[in-house]
Order: structure tokens, then sequence, then C-alpha cells
């Protein structure tokens, strides 16, 4: 079953609206490149889009009706947005579902130190990485500092052009032989991917005072940002690639930038719900943290931030009965996306994929009825019966899909936030765009794929 490319079918009208979606995706991504960054400029969107905070509403009383829009933060990292419909919510809800952390290099605790001349960060790997393809590279420092008196400091170096940039050092390809003889998990180890940040020593008089250079960058610090050395133990500051985004290829026909995986999704399912208007069910986006590290935390799906949320809108709502039983009920007749990526299909790499069953750049929204490891290892398996049912959804929307599996069987695998909210009983099939690159520090997707994932989001919310 050979889809036809998305492209071919589009208008000059098509072209446009596509267009102005891909500017506003590639500026998403560039200005937020953290989890923190994400949620602080999803809840501001919200609010422009009428959304008011719940537990503003839970404080006042206030009692939620048909259209009402409210938001809930966990942490500064997840956020969960709802718009109540005009059926009852325990009728089930319309819930997309995505996450907006990625795969990055985080400053340990402890990490200054002065090296022969050099003052370095250490650093340990966030998500799943080839550690050798963040030698090299600009990278930016992202995320906060909390402080002893209860302040916070934002922190974003590297972005602006008069700021400096970060990498991690490389060894020479004329000293590196028998570097290059070893396995591409061991040509770089995770210890060794420490951040150059200052070779200049303070000004001292003093011959016998060490480490001039790791006192000048600490002097920086506490100009610019009033941070002492101390308060690197309650800091969390993110090493992520310097830079925008950009249109790719010479027709600006995809996109190359940090993060794609999963704020692709995330985007689009954010914008499908702001610009929803009314909808028949109680229409729900979920953006959560820590998914690339199991989902665990508060601020991952696995926390009961998402169902706790629920409870409480349910709570502002009109409905009858025993409240932990209506909330069950309506979690198990609800329908969720989860909005994550798939592998697109690399014809450099043809071998790693199954052609009949991969995802292809520019063929629009993936749907991966199962993913998990060899044997569907750690997967949700979408019940044939919804599947038919998001197939009626999306061909009445003349949404352009496709259906994928995540490379060869027996190669490896990957999960998502899916098998977490099954657990509820509600319907969820994994749904996203198709990426190049996945987990480089610059991944690559399809400008129609963005916006047929836009458009499929969306007439899902209305369903």
């Amino acid at each position: 079953m050979d889809r036809e490319i998305a492209w071919k079918k589009y208008d000059e009208s098509d072209l446009e609206a596509l267009s102005g979606l891909a500017d506003e995706y590639i500026e998403f991504i560039s200005q937020n490149k953290t989890e923190r960054e994400c949620c602080k400029t999803a809840v501001a969107m919200a609010k422009e889009h009428g959304y008011i905070s719940l537990d503003e509403a839970i404080a006042s009383g206030k009692k939620l009706a048909c259209g009402d829009k409210v938001y809930a933060v966990s942490k500064g990292k997840a956020v969960i947005l709802v718009q109540l419909g005009q059926k009852p919510m325990s009728e089930g809800l319309n819930i997309l579902g995505a996450h907006i952390d990625s795969p990055r290099l985080d400053l340990k605790q402890n990490p200054l130190y002065e090296s022969n001349g050099l003052a370095l960060l250490d650093t340990h790997y966030y998500g799943g990485i080839k550690k050798y393809q963040w030698t090299a590279l600009p990278l930016a420092m992202h995320g906060v500092v909390a402080k002893t008196d209860g302040s916070v400091v934002d922190v974003v170096i590297g972005e602006d052009d008069a700021d400096p940039v970060f990498c991690v050092s490389d060894l020479l390809v004329h000293l590196a032989q028998t570097q290059l003889e070893k396995t591409g998990a061991k040509v770089v180890e995770g210890e060794d991917l420490d951040i150059l940040v200052g070779n200049q020593p303070k000004s001292s008089k003093d011959k016998e005072e060490k480490d001039l250079v790791k006192a000048r960058v600490l002097d920086i610090l506490k100009e610019k940002y009033g941070i002492e050395e101390e308060d690197f133990v309650s800091a969390e500051l993110e090493m992520v690639p310097a830079g925008s985004a950009k249109s790719l290829g010479f027709d600006k026909s995809m996109v190359i930038g940090y993060g794609q995986d999963d704020r692709v999704c995330a985007f689009g399912s954010l914008i499908a719900q702001l610009e929803v208007g009314d909808t028949q069910k109680c229409a729900v986006c979920v953006l959560v943290d820590k998914e690339e590290i199991g989902s665990v935390g508060a601020t991952g799906m696995e926390s009961d931030f998402f169902a706790d949320t629920i409870a409480e809108v349910l709570n502002l709502t009109e409905f009858k009965g025993e409240a932990s039983l209506v909330l069950k009920r309506l979690l198990k007749a609800s329908k969720m996306l989860s909005s994550d990526v798939s592998a697109a299909f690399d014809p450099t790499y043809a071998s790693a994929f199954e052609a009949k069953n991969a995802a292809y750049l520019g063929k629009g929204l993936v749907f991966n009825k199962y993913t998990g490891a060899r044997g569907k290892s750690g997967s949700n398996d979408a019940s044939a019966e919804y599947v038919a049912c998001v197939r009626s959804i999306m061909d009445a929307a003349e949404v352009s899909y496709q259906t994928a599996e995540l490379g060869k069987v027996d190669l490896g695998g990957g999960g998502t936030i899916a098998y977490i909210p099954a657990k509820f009983g509600m319907d969820v099939i994994d749904s996203g765009v198709a990426v190049l690159s996945m987990h480089a520090p610059w991944e690559v997707t399809s400008q129609a794929d963005i916006y047929e994932a836009f458009k499929g989001y969306q007439a899902f919310l209305r369903s």
C-alpha cells in the first residue's frame, strides 16, 4: 500500500498555510530548547487564547462549562490544557499527548574545574545519544539556577549573536589511530563530554595562586548572573546545540533543527488545541517531561499529574456521582493520540528498515499501531477497532497519513508515553512526524508532514 507524497495535492492556499505554519514552527523550536522553555511558552500562548489557571479556578470556586479553558503546570516542566466540549466530560476526552524533553548534556552538580590552563564543565548526558556527535559542535547553555534566598536565575548563553558559545573538544585525526579503532559507542566516552568554557586566567599578583582560569570564569558568572560556585548544586543547566533551526534544501521543503523529537509533535498538538474552536468532546493537550529517560518523576507521564488534573477539572463541572468512579469511567471512555516522532526511511541506511513498513518524509502523519523492541516489548498495541476509527477521522478530514514500524524487527526499537495512559483502559495509538537523524544534535523533518500532523491532530480533537 504505497502512499502518495502529500506535496502533490497542495494548491496555492495549502502551500501558503503550510509555509506560515513552518515559519511559526521554526521560531518555536529555535526559542524553546528545554522543557522549561516549552512549558513557559505554552502557558503564555494559552493565556492569549483565553485559558485560565486551573489553580485560580479552584481557589475561586469557579464552575466550568462548555467552552471554558484551563491550564495546569507541574514544576514548570509539564503542562496540560483542557477545553470543555458540548458533551459532559463523563463521555470521555479527546487527548493529544507529546513530550517536550530532548536528548542533551546536563551539567553535573559539581561541574567546574581547571586542567592545563583550560576551564571545563563536567556533564552527564540525558537520553539516548551517539556521544561522538556532540564533539566540536557549538553549544549553548540553557536553564535555571535556584539560589538559597529563594530567587531563581534564568540562564541562556550562546543564542544571541553577541554571546560566546561552548563546545566539547575532539581529538585531531592525525593522533586518532587508536581512537578510530574503537566501536562507535566507545569512540567518545560519557566522562569525556566536558564543556570547554575558558582559557584566560584571572589577573593576580600572587604567583602561588592556582586555578586562575577557573577563577576568571567564576568572576564572570558572578558579575553577569550573580552566581557563586556553590549555586551549581541547585542548578539545572542544559547544554544544547547553539543557533536557530533553518529551512533545509534548495526548495526549503524541510526543517533542520535541535529537539524535533518530540517538539515537532508538541508544537502541532499545542497549535491544534489552541485553534480547535468549539468541540463536541472535551479537548485535552498534554505536554510532559522525562520521556527520554522513561517518563519518570513528578513531571513525567508516569506521575499522577495527568489524572489529578482531570479530576480537578471534573470537580469544577456539574458532574453527578462518586468522583473517583466518574473519573475512572471518563478516562476509560477517552481516546488519545500519543504524539511522538517516527524514524524516517533513510536511503543511505536502507538496510536498517523494512521498506514496506517504514515512514517516509513528505507522506504525512505517521501512525504506529505498536512500538516496542523486538517482540513488541514495552509497546502499547492499539486495537484494530481503534485504528479503523482513526483512519475514518483522517480520511474525512483529507489528512495524508502513513503507517510504520521503527526499523527492522530485530534491530532494536523504542517506546513512547502511549502505554501509560492506556492503563486507564482508554484507546491510545502512537502518531507523529517522520524524522531523519533522530536523536542527533540536528534533526530533519518535512514541512509537509508538520502541516499534515497539525491537520490530523485538529481533526482528532474535533471528532
